[in-house]
């Protein structure tokens, strides 16, 4: 599974969020439902909480997606 690096340019930022603006959900109502039903994983591990905080560094796992967060800290002062 290859990783992809997803930037931010703030933190944080809700999991559901990620999932949809990223295109593995078509829509946010969705993506809080995958996360209820467990199908997605941050950091390796089984994530339930659809508004869970996700920092630089996190990685989120759904299906053949692998995604690692980057936070971008340009014109951040």
């Amino acid at each position: 599974m290859a990783t992809r690096d997803v930037s931010i340019n703030r933190e944080p930022v809700e999991l559901y969020k990620i999932l949809k603006f990223e295109g593995l959900l078509p829509s946010g109502g969705e993506a809080k439902a995958a996360v209820a039903e467990g199908q997605v994983r941050v950091n390796g591990v089984v994530e339930t909480q659809k508004r869970k905080k996700i920092l630089n560094g996190d990685t989120i796992e759904f299906g053949t997606e692998k995604l690692r967060i980057v936070l971008d800290e340009v014109g951040t002062a």
